[in-house]
């Protein structure tokens, strides 16, 4: 007993001399927040991913300028630095961008913006792709390391299929889908693309390449014809990328600094890092700011709420997002919401709850909903609270079917020495056995209920949209649309990014153009601390209690994989779609 309570007593001290240690790294290790610029050129660094809801922050304050910036911070410091007499220019440097073509437009009219104020934007390029080089389109002036390579050669989109996988298994999945386009499944059930596939992405590959060559073609002074002869020829080297109008100048990051300064009239030290910037800025707008919940909802709409390795959500599930939805309502300071959708679907269950919840919000605030990369299928279906609805040209959205995916491991399980006897009450007790294929009758009463989900779903829509579902259906049957598609066929009402969302806002809320606003995050950003410290529930989500099996391996898995373990009838878009 003396040993235990030892024990005990030892634990506790280890505890608290490890809290003491970390809270005393904690503060040396923090930053001062810095000093607002008297005049300065704005450095704006961008790689990798652009998360529209922000990351869990490091438990070290210095540490924490490491985690991304979100498309709203990135939205503010652009917005803020055109009017901002202090700040005199800005130097784009993007790398490595994992973004959607959605965020990408975002970067450019920001970037244009600064422009359009009279100030000089410059961009430096490091082994720049199409992505990275799109967006260095809206700068001034393009410049690029006299050794390095421009990657521009196209677009391409690339489907994997895995059937000729499994069957060497001897794992056979059944896949039944209400859409002609909807082919989630195709994947896992077919060697190669259908028809209808082919024809849905070569369209919209035609329109990005189209606006692609369009926007290289006005800002390099080319035509789209000559444009489009020239990535025949690409990648290209500096040298070559120079001589073909591609970039302005061959140059060192130091002394694109140094030129940037002094088209600025500034010394080179004169800078200010985006995320420094932001630290420092008021809010927007002034006296008159007005408070607009920006309500984020990324990633895949599961049924319950799932924790990534770091404590803090993945997906977008009901309980989560009716009670920040509740939480907006009950709130007088908001005026209104803006809900933010990065989703490509996921439980057709969960998509409906949300979207109750989403309608009961909007008949208490005004509403708009601002679609980023992509918003189809469960993500399209939650914006169907009969609000405006805004995209970007490149958006991917609609993807308007159900589907179902059903596994029979009876092949693998023989290989491996596995056998099964099914005992059963009940005509359908077995229709989701991983033992067996589906029988004729199983098949024709699952085809009922996914049909009975899908003219649900146009249902919705229909209200959504303030059409018939008659109306709705030619554009459905799970066809994936470009943004600028989605318009034209009614399924969106507005192209645009923030800026147009918080401009249709300001009308509904009866603001006027003048007042300034400032976007609430919901999500806010939280640090490690908070999530070490706060109590979650008993579900198995946090400290509550033992945590399922199943909700540990949920949330170690890749984006895209969770609705379908989850099991049920879904809502989700074709593929994981990646257009470079």
């Amino acid at each position: 007993m003396k040993k235990f309570l030892l024990g005990i007593l030892a634990g506790l001290v280890i505890a608290v001399v490890t809290g003491i240690v970390l809270t005393f790294a904690a503060v040396k290790f923090a930053r001062r927040p810095p000093e607002p610029p008297k005049e300065a050129w704005l450095s704006l660094r961008l790689e990798g991913d652009l998360p529209e809801a922000p990351e869990v922050g490091a438990p070290i304050p210095a540490l924490e300028d490491k985690s991304p910036m979100t498309v709203a911070e990135v939205w503010s410091v652009l917005r803020r630095a055109a009017r901002d007499p202090k700040i005199k220019g800005v130097l784009f440097k993007p790398r490595g961008l994992t973004v959607g073509w959605g965020k990408i437009e975002e970067i450019r009219q920001g970037l244009e913006l600064v422009r359009k104020a009279g100030k000089p934007v410059y961009a430096w390029l490091a082994s720049p792709g199409t992505k990275e080089y799109y967006a260095a389109t809206a700068a001034d002036r393009i410049f690029l390391s006299p050794e390095d390579l421009v990657d521009l050669k196209g677009l391409r989109i690339e489907a994997a299929y895995y059937k000729g996988t499994l069957d060497k298994l001897g794992v056979e999945v059944e896949v039944e889908h209400i859409g002609k386009y909807k082919d989630a499944g195709d994947s896992y059930s077919r060697t190669s693309m259908s028809p209808e596939t082919k024809e849905s992405l070569n369209a919209v590959l035609d329109e990005l390449f189209f606006r692609l060559c369009s926007t290289i073609g006005q800002s390099r002074h080319m035509t789209p014809e000559q444009v489009r002869a020239l990535l025949d020829d690409g990648p290209f080297l500096a040298p070559n990328a120079k001589s073909r109008g591609l970039v302005d100048e061959l140059n060192y990051e130091s002394t694109v600094q140094q030129q940037l300064a002094s088209a600025a009239h500034l010394s080179e030290s004169q800078s200010i890092a985006a995320r420094d910037y932001l630290k420092t800025m008021p809010e927007l707008g002034g006296r008159k700011t007005k408070n607009i919940a920006y309500l984020v909802a990324q990633g895949d709409i599961v049924r319950g709420p799932i924790a990534s390795l770091l404590g803090d959500e993945r997906g977008i599930n009901p309980q989560t997002m009716g009670r920040q939805l509740r939480q907006i309502g009950n709130d007088p300071t908001i005026r209104g919401v803006i809900l933010r959708i990065d989703s490509p679907g996921g439980d057709a269950i969960a998509s409906d709850e949300i979207l109750d919840e989403v309608k009961k919000l909007s008949r208490k605030k005004p509403m708009v909903i601002s679609m980023s990369d992509l918003a189809a299928s469960g993500g399209y279906y939650i914006a169907m609270s009969g609000d405006p609805v805004v995209a970007y040209p490149g958006t991917l959205t609609g993807s308007i079917g159900v589907i179902y995916g059903k596994v029979n491991l009876k092949g693998l399980y023989t290989k491996i020495g596995v056998s099964k006897e099914i005992l059963k009450r009940g005509r359908f007790a077995d229709i989701d056995s991983d033992f067996q294929s589906l029988t004729p009758e199983g098949r024709a009463k699952l085809r009922e209920s996914l049909q009975f989900i899908y003219d649900g779903f146009l249902k919705k829509v229909g209200e959504g949209r303030h059409k018939k579902p008659s109306e709705i259906d030619p554009v459905a049957q799970g066809r994936v649309w470009l943004g600028v598609h989605a318009q034209q066929k009614g399924l969106v009402d507005e192209l645009g990014g923030l800026d147009k969302a918080i401009a249709l806002l300001k009308k509904k809320a009866d603001l006027a153009e003048t007042d300034g606003i400032r976007l609430v995050p919901f999500p806010a950003r939280r640090t490690w601390w908070d999530e070490l410290f706060t109590k979650r529930d008993a579900s198995g989500h946090g400290w509550g209690g033992g945590e399922g099996e199943a909700s540990m391996l949920l949330r170690q898995l890749p984006v895209g994989v969770a609705p379908w373990l989850q099991g049920g009838v879904l809502r989700v878009m074709p593929f994981s779609l990646q257009i470079r």
